[in-house]
């Protein structure tokens, strides 16, 4: 079995086509890309996207889609399909070979279990599940006079105040404007918080919001969301949120979110290595439906405790 960067998808779409109708080998990703109206050639034409190919003597075993940022020594697989154990494991051998101590991230469906256990047998521990939110384009009145988008004047501010534990820091945000606006709410020329949210995908979402602790009760989180809004329409926008964080998802909710009823295929999980936080996707019913949950996607991570390893030959 081999591993095969491609950069010319269509010769494999009656393979992608075959997994749009299975649920427990689809990819939420890749739906919900292609019902947007994005081609998976314009899924690899994006800045540090890849398209890896397993086959076995001809036969296409896999396709899996992976942002790669050699200069983080970071990855993440984005879509993964396959029906073969042996496929994922040779992708994951290849990844360990070729971009060792990386970073990485593993989003997918989690009825497949192959995926899944290829990633427990590497250490893989999961944290609590979130929901995904989805925005309905009614936005209540809101007045976001204080809200204003990142200035130089206000740099220094943002940054001391940024969240730390997390993959996008502000300086990284800061250096993908092609990725991230960032807006900030401002008191007498103090910031007294932020949104980082993406605006370059057909739905995008909050990657960080945070309100100084003597400025909360304000209204300056909710300011802040409706600026992001307001700014990304007529973009789709989705949120993921602890599924048992009540005070939040009401705040969502009278923002004009609703729990994204779970459809077919729309689960996903995410697996990721080395610490990094927060790096998010939207998941599923793991766990949720022994909870007794809703029928709402949920969201999980497990988390690697180092980075991907080589593997001795």
């Amino acid at each position: 079995m081999s591993v095969t960067n491609v950069t010319d998808a269509l010769e494999y779409q009656d393979f992608i086509n075959s997994f749009i109708d299975d649920k427990n080998y689809s990819d939420p990703h890749l739906t919900s890309r292609i019902e947007a109206g994005e081609s998976l050639d314009d899924m690899i034409a994006k800045k540090d996207h890849h398209c890896f190919v397993t086959d076995d003597r001809g036969e296409i075993t896999g396709l899996y889609i992976l942002l790669i940022i050699p200069e983080e020594k970071y990855l993440e697989m984005l879509i993964g399909i396959t029906r073969k154990g042996s496929s994922v494991e040779e992708l994951l051998s290849f990844l360990e070979k070729n971009y060792p101590e990386y970073e990485a991230d593993f989003v997918f469906n989690p009825r497949n279990h192959l995926i899944k256990n290829s990633l427990e047998k590497r250490g893989a521990n999961f944290d609590k599940e979130q929901i995904k939110m989805v925005y309905t384009h009614k936005l209540p009145e809101c007045e976001t006079a204080g809200i204003e988008p990142l200035s130089d004047d206000y740099t220094d501010q943002y940054l001391e105040m940024h969240s730390k534990d997390v993959y996008w820091t502000g300086d990284k945000v800061i250096k993908a404007p092609d990725r991230f606006k960032i807006f900030i709410a401002l008191e007498n020329g103090i910031v007294t918080g932020y949104i980082d949210v993406t605006h370059c995908f057909a739905e995008n979402e909050p990657y960080d919001i945070f309100v100084k602790k003597e400025y909360r009760g304000k209204g300056y989180g909710r300011q802040l969301l409706a600026m992001a809004l307001r700014e990304n329409e007529p973009k789709d926008m989705m949120l993921l949120v602890d599924f048992d964080n009540v005070p939040a998802i009401n705040l969502y909710e009278s923002m004009g979110f609703v729990k994204k009823r779970k459809r077919k295929f729309t689960d996903s999980i995410l697996a990721q290595r080395t610490g990094v936080k927060r790096v998010k996707q939207y998941n599923p019913l793991f766990k949720g439906k022994a909870r007794g949950a809703s029928p709402v996607d949920l969201h999980l991570v497990c988390t690697f405790k180092s980075g991907l390893k080589k593997r001795k030959e």
